[in-house]
């Protein structure tokens, strides 16, 4: 029996880098000796990526079930059947319930104990939302798979960890979603998961404003002194080292963020903008709050450059270690327990 991790990997968009990323991950035999891949979509549509690429070094190997996974190959569960035609950089939304399929197929395996990690491949939100999938993206999706009430979006990197209070919202909504209870929610998932994940045993984080010079001491926007500092200063007296609120320009244009173990932003480009100029080949994107491990490359599906062997797989890479990274800290935590 292989003491090696089993992970389980959606195959994302099949028009976007996805599955190109991945191959190019697994030209790298040494990846094997880490994981046991299990790619969630199907043989044919693999192969013509392979082509398309001419990337053939990747060996493949079709099973029904996660337990028939084997070492050193890339396994594949066909999740989806039927004659599928790819089209590298050209949006499909035909094709979008075998995105679909193989999400639901691979985060139930991995609910089930069947592998130890997700690994998401990057999904197209506007062509999946045509469809059967009501959710905003994998985040909202996995939440509610999960049956938790929370989870955060965390951006992590060598260089930084970002989290955010609020996820995929339109800006002109973003004020009234940021409330005291909201950011004590997310900051205490992202203390819980700096000590359990990472293991940082007391970890610093610091809070970014809402508005422009956070405020400016409530000269532009009310909103860092009625409701960030008082939600600061119940963290501090939770026992958690919270900090701020910042001035969003000013804390990554000056660095700061090198000296917290964690960021929290309050919305979505508040927070991925500086990280992704930063860390963007390297980044993950981590799901904090769920009861299992759930990792993703922090770009999308870049339909610009797919299909023409152009994509960078460092995120991917970067993706699947930080997933095994966080299952085994679990791991030990469950051992000790």
């Amino acid at each position: 029996m292989s003491e090696k991790i089993k992970i389980a990997i959606s195959c994302g968009d099949l028009n976007g880098i996805g599955i190109e990323t991945l191959l190019k991950t697994f030209d790298d035999k040494r990846m094997y000796s880490y994981c046991i891949p299990i790619l969630y979509a199907n043989k044919n549509v693999v192969e013509q990526h392979i082509s398309i690429l001419k990337n053939d070094h990747v060996q493949l190997h079709e099973i029904n079930q996660a337990e028939q996974a084997n070492d050193d190959v890339l396994n594949i569960i066909n999740c989806f059947h039927g004659e599928i035609k790819i089209n590298p950089g050209t949006p499909d939304r035909s094709i979008s319930s075998c995105t679909i399929d193989s999400l639901e197929r691979a985060t139930q395996d991995v609910i089930d104990g069947k592998a130890a990690a997700l690994i998401t491949l990057p999904i197209n939100k506007d062509v999946i939302n045509q469809s059967e999938f009501q959710h905003k993206g994998h985040t909202e999706y996995l939440r509610e798979k999960a049956g938790v009430d929370e989870s955060l979006m965390f951006l992590v990197s060598e260089a930084m960890r970002v989290g955010l209070v609020t996820n995929h919202f339109a800006i002109k909504d973003v004020a009234a979603e940021i409330t005291q209870a909201a950011i004590i929610k997310k900051v205490t998932l992202m203390h819980r998961s700096l000590q359990q994940d990472f293991g940082i045993v007391k970890p610093t984080i610091a809070i970014l404003g809402l508005n422009p010079h956070a405020g400016d001491n409530g000269l532009i926007g009310e909103e860092e002194l009625s409701i960030i500092v008082p939600a600061i200063e119940t963290l501090n007296e939770q026992g958690m080292i919270a900090v701020g609120p910042y001035s969003a320009d000013g804390f990554f244009g000056m660095g700061m963020y090198s000296k917290y173990d964690g960021v929290m932003a309050m919305y979505h480009d508040q927070g991925l903008l500086p990280f992704k100029m930063i860390s963007f080949d390297e980044g993950v994107n981590f799901t904090a709050g769920l009861p299992f491990v759930r990792t993703s490359p922090d770009h999308g599906t870049a339909y610009d450059i797919a299909g023409k062997n152009l994509a960078n797989p460092e995120s991917l890479r970067n993706a699947i270690f930080s997933a095994l990274h966080i299952a085994k800290k679990r791991n030990e935590l469950t051992v000790q327990a």
